[in-house]
């Protein structure tokens, strides 16, 4: 399994089952830095505020990529490689080169690449059910069908602390930005092949009950898959995470940063959801 720094899995998950990082390149000050890599998401996020202006991202070269499904193939001759959507990012396509490029390289070995159509978390739970297929000993084809029913129930709700730094994201003016803030609008965002504006609320704790609310729509109480995930919030996250093991019957839940990627256009504490229901 190889995927890309934007699905935020945490280490343990990483580790248990062997899954390859790809990290997408970020500039800060003119220094590059490797998203998870280099630097942890915190570390990043404190460059940020001391120099946010100077900060742009980078998709890995297919060079990158290819270095990955090497480090991927001495553990497995068979290879799926999990990206976020191609409507944020053109890491899709870097890792179609890269796997035209590993026919040379890496004769012996077979790579497929799926479009997640999500990021954050949403994006790392596609991921971890290829993961764990692969881990049951499950073939390729099936290992990327698991994705996919995964792919199709997975949703994302991101609960911004304030609309100030949205422009950065190329989305938005300025000035519509700055107007917001003054007027103290914190917008919820849904990420589902791309990211989608779902409404504002004035404060963090009227966007977690309209964030709930749409949760208990969505999965109600079937076995769920949770993960919070935050933006230099770890105390904000860690009370939303004991909050969802209350409200829902939960399967698995866990707790992740925000990719300082995705969350640099989102400011520090943002605060968000991903989930998916069993059937």
């Amino acid at each position: 399994m190889v995927t890309d720094s934007i699905a935020c899995l945490p280490k343990e998950l990483i580790d248990q089952y062997a899954i390859e990082i790809l990290p997408i390149n970020f500039y800060v000050s003119g220094r590059l830095y490797r998203d998870w890599v280099d630097v942890t998401p915190s570390e990043a996020y404190e460059l940020f505020l001391k120099d946010p202006e100077t900060f742009k991202s980078s998709a890995p070269s297919p060079e990158e990529c290819l270095h990955a499904y090497r480090n991927a193939s001495r553990i497995a001759r068979n290879i799926l490689c999990v990206t976020l959507s191609t409507k944020l990012s053109s890491t899709y396509d870097v890792a179609i080169e890269a796997r035209e490029l590993a026919k040379t390289a890496l004769p012996d070995v077979t790579i497929a690449v799926l479009d997640s159509e999500s990021a954050t978390p949403s994006e790392g739970f596609v991921a971890l059910a290829a993961a764990r297929a692969a881990q049951e000993g499950k073939s390729l084809p099936e290992t990327i069908q698991a994705a996919q029913r995964v792919k199709g129930k997975v949703s994302s709700i991101v609960i911004l602390d304030t609309i100030r730094h949205v422009y950065r994201s190329g989305r938005v003016p300025k000035i519509a930005s700055q107007i917001g803030s003054i007027l103290n609008i914190r917008p919820i965002l849904t990420v589902s092949g791309t990211v989608h504006f779902s409404g504002a609320v004035r404060s963090r704790s009227h966007g977690i009950e309209r964030a709930f609310q749409m949760m208990r729509k969505r999965i109600g109480q079937k076995p769920a898959h949770i993960a919070v995930f935050h933006a230099y919030a770890p105390e904000e996250a860690q009370k939303l995470k004991e909050r969802a093991a209350t409200e829902f019957n939960c399967v698995e839940l866990w707790l992740s940063e925000f990719s300082p990627i995705m969350g640099y256009a989102c400011g520090t504490g943002t605060v968000g959801i991903a989930f998916y229901a069993e059937e």
